[in-house]
């Protein structure tokens, strides 16, 4: 059939069939008794809608059916589904408004397809809205705003019910809340403001209730858990029935109401709060406080400064104990670092396990909670106890576990993790150069003496010293230990050289070369050594001298031991002495009677030398000479014996030379360093800078020195001020708080 003989449809005709095919539809959704539709019937509908739209002019309808499309909603929602809405409340309403909103979109897609051809070329060409959006608005404007607010209540009452504890129907609300959200056409704006903006303000005044009946009645944990239990609870709603959007703001209002509010009073109640969970190592109660303060903004700030207060505490506690431990002991003896000391480090070191261990645990290594726990032990770590600096204490710790027959029986391990615990416990101790000092001192006389335990370990601990502190920090201490590996070497070369160059002394010699840059200063004196020892000397000048030309050897007595056979009347006796010592007995072989001048002449030493070296050999606990008149302290004016009579019942014992303090001497070294240290570092400062303020010049002097030690600010001025009349800086005219570089 041709397009021309085609029979007009006239419009109140095409209206009707158009209309008994919306009623068909509308008795569908009913659930009346209704024929389902049939192909057939589908396509007569759309064909005919498509006929009177391409009729010619004045037979085009297009614009009289997109208004009836529109009209047969509106007729239907204010005839059927209003009163259908209005007629029920609460849970009954709300089903029935997913029932009707579904059906709505059942009735939208199938309407849409019978005015099809609208869709495609009359709203196109008129910029229209489509069917799909006007058969929605329709919905919008006559159910949704009528009812959103009455839908919203009882949603939200509902909720409130299974906050309560209620079992209530999930699905409903969520097909509810799906009609917020679709009613919005691909905005946000309907869901956000009239049903989320009401939940978020409910919410926050539910959890308002609770908590303050919570924080009077519940333990600090309880609170926590209770919490905890809530904002999980929420996240839950949200996967359950709300739309994901609505997650961060609602936990914000749920953990601002629970825990902002209430913060402190919940961290420092009394018996159960911040303080007592430390107190009494709570730990999972610590990290649940963790998990939900980290939640809120600044949440952490007074759990971790709770944490420093506590650590700080409990390190100034044993700070405390070990002072009133060592002056318990010291009423008779004065300034050596004693046991108390010794288990003081032990328990430092104890502590920072255990706190260590909270920051890595309960606090998930936290930034804020590593720094707390830095900055509480900085504070109790840089206390003196008894009069002995920190840096002084570790370095004595660290000697009684290297050296042999220390106070610590440790296995390899034990001692590999106790060293590097050490270590870090140096980072929190502010002089690391008094440290490092001290650490020498004790490391020579290991090494000479032939008291380290185990080569390895004292590798080990430098080359963590060296990875904390950097590399100037171990490098002498390094130097050390490799001179005491060449030094074994050389003797064995020395001995090979005495079997091919055999000599009459007598005396088996072992010498140790060392670098002289690496180690301690050590005074050498001009001793007048007996003739057989120099004759020893003098061999093993030349045995070196074959080895090198270059290197000046000079001799330090005071570090040498001798083994002297003593013939004594009821037996004979081997004495273990120091070289001055053992200097000061040969005299006795060619005279049986010395002064103490006379000995003091022969020897060429200091009076404070030969009264602590006669002291120990006729004072001390063996009585090798004989001393006129019989006193306990030695005076310039006494005579010294040979004690034929004397006798022990060992074959072989050691006299004791007793140690001079050297903690003075070592104090005065690393100010000396120090200032050299701060000249340096000036100089390096104005070099690059040119002109430089005071209070900057002090502030990068600090930053650059402030990991070896802290310096003094006085100090610093004091160098300022010796590098101006040495020409290195000079004030500016007009501004004496500025100084400029002279190269």
């Amino acid at each position: 059939m041709s397009m021309s003989e085609r029979k007009t449809i006239d419009l109140e005709q095409g209206l009707d069939f158009m209309l008994k095919g919306i009623t068909k539809l509308k008795n569908i959704l009913e659930g009346l008794p209704e024929p389902q539709f049939s192909s057939e019937d589908y396509m007569m509908l759309y064909t005919t809608i498509y006929n009177m739209c391409t009729q010619k002019p004045p037979h085009d309808y297009s614009q009289q059916l997109y208004d009836k499309y529109r009209e047969a909603f509106e007729e239907y929602i204010v005839t059927t589904v209003l009163p259908s809405l209005r007629e029920k409340h609460d849970e009954f309403m709300l089903r029935e408004l997913v029932k009707r909103w579904t059906n709505h979109k059942v009735m939208v897609r199938w309407l849409s397809r019978f005015f099809h051809y609208l869709d495609r070329y009359f709203i196109a060409r008129r910029s229209l809205p489509a069917l799909n959006e006007v058969g929605l608005t329709c919905f919008r404007d006559l159910v949704y705003k009528e009812l959103n607010g009455k839908a919203r209540d009882a949603v939200i009452s509902l909720i409130d019910q299974e906050r309560e504890g209620e079992q209530i129907d999930r699905a409903l609300l969520k097909n509810v809340l799906d009609i917020f959200v679709e009613i919005g056409m691909g905005q946000m704006d309907q869901y956000e403001n009239d049903f989320e903006a009401p939940l978020l303000n409910d919410s926050s005044a539910y959890y308002s209730r609770k908590a303050s009946n919570w924080i009077l009645e519940d333990s600090c944990p309880d609170y926590m858990l209770k919490a905890e239990e809530c904002l999980k609870r929420e996240k839950d709603r949200v996967g359950h029935y709300l739309h994901s959007t609505s997650e961060p703001k609602l936990l914000e209002k749920v953990q601002h109401e629970l825990l902002s509010v209430y913060a402190s009073q919940l961290l420092e109640k009394e018996h159960s709060g911040c303080h007592a969970l430390l107190r009494d190592d709570k730990v999972e109660d610590l990290s649940r406080m963790f998990r939900l303060f980290s939640k809120i903004p600044r949440g952490l700030d007074p759990v971790s400064s709770m944490f420093k207060q506590h650590v700080t505490t409990e390190g100034m506690a044993l700070v405390k104990l070990a002072e009133d431990a060592a002056s318990n002991k010291k009423a008779d003896k004065k300034d050596t670092i004693g046991l108390q000391e010794q288990i003081f480090v032990r328990k430092v070191i104890e502590l920072q396990d255990k706190y260590m261990a909270y920051v890595n645990d309960c606090f998930q290594n936290h930034t804020l909670f590593h720094k707390a726990l830095k900055e509480a032990f900085e504070i109790f770590c840089n206390k003196d106890v008894s009069g002995n600096s920190s840096a002084e204490l570790l370095a004595t710790f660290c000697d009684n576990i290297l050296k042999k027959g220390g106070s610590e029986k440790l296995s390899d391990e034990a001692v590999e993790e106790t060293l590097e615990k050490v270590v870090k416990l140096l980072a929190y101790i502010g002089d690391k150069d008094l440290f490092a000092e001290f650490y020498r001192k004790k490391l020579a006389r290991r090494l000479l003496f032939d008291k380290s335990a185990n080569d390895d370990h004292e590798r080990s601990i430098l080359s963590k010293l060296k990875q904390q502190c950097g590399q100037q920090f171990t490098v002498k201490m390094e130097g050390m230990v490799n001179d005491l590996t060449m030094a074994k070497e050389n003797q064995t070369n020395f001995d090979e050289y005495l079997s091919d160059n055999p000599n009459d002394t007598g005396i088996d010699l072992t010498v140790t070369v060392l670098t002289t840059g690496f180690w301690p200063s050590y005074k050498s004196f001009d001793l007048n050594l007996p003739a057989e020892m120099v004759k020893c000397v003098e061999i093993f000048k030349e045995f070196y001298q074959t080895k090198t030309k270059q290197r000046k050897l000079t001799w330090i007595y005071s570090l040498g031991t001798c083994n002297v056979v003593g013939k004594f009347d009821p037996k004979t006796v081997e004495l273990v002495v120091t070289t001055y010592q053992a200097s000061a007995l040969l005299l006795f072989n060619s005279s049986d009677r010395l002064s103490y001048s006379e000995i003091m002449t022969q020897l060429n030493l200091t009076d404070d030398d030969v009264i602590r070296l006669l002291h120990s050999l006729s004072c001390a606990k063996y009585k090798i000479l004989n001393k006129e008149p019989n006193t306990k302290t030695i005076s310039n004016t006494d005579y010294f014996e040979f004690n034929s009579k004397f006798t022990d019942k060992m074959r072989r014992i050691k006299i004791p030379l007793p140690p001079v303090d050297e903690k003075k001497k070592v104090i005065e070294n690393v100010d000396k360093d120090r200032r050299y240290a701060i000249d340096a570092s000036l100089v390096r400062i104005m070099k690059s800078r040119k002109v430089l303020g005071y209070q900057q010049l002090v502030m990068e002097c600090v930053e650059q020195l402030g990991r070896m030690f802290k310096p003094d600010v006085k100090a610093i001025k004091k160098r300022i001020e010796d590098l101006i009349s040495r020409d290195y800086l000079e004030r500016e005219k007009d501004n004496p708080n500025m100084f400029r570089y002279l190269a």
